[in-house]
């Protein structure tokens, strides 16, 4: 799983981000955290990649996937 590039687009008071993190350190998978409150490039990248303004946003290998999806996640992590 080690091969798997993890990026999540976070903001500091979501909830769901929290969650996804957490889920990602339960499963020992090393990711991004990035954070888009302070960061207005990333934030700039994320909505014109998604069209979506929430977060989080997870990018698995390049795969988007909106929200904390478990099961999008585990597909395609192979989980």
């Amino acid at each position: 799983m080690s091969d798997k590039k993890i990026q999540i687009y976070t903001t500091p008071g979501c909830a769901y981000c929290h969650m996804a993190k957490e889920y990602f350190k339960s499963k020992s998978l090393e990711y991004e955290d990035i954070d888009v409150f302070k960061d207005v490039q990333k934030r700039q990248e994320m909505i014109q990649e998604t069209g979506q303004m929430g977060v989080p946003v997870i990018k698995i290998n390049g795969k988007i996937v909106i929200g904390f999806n478990k099961s999008k996640i585990n597909e395609l992590l192979d989980l």
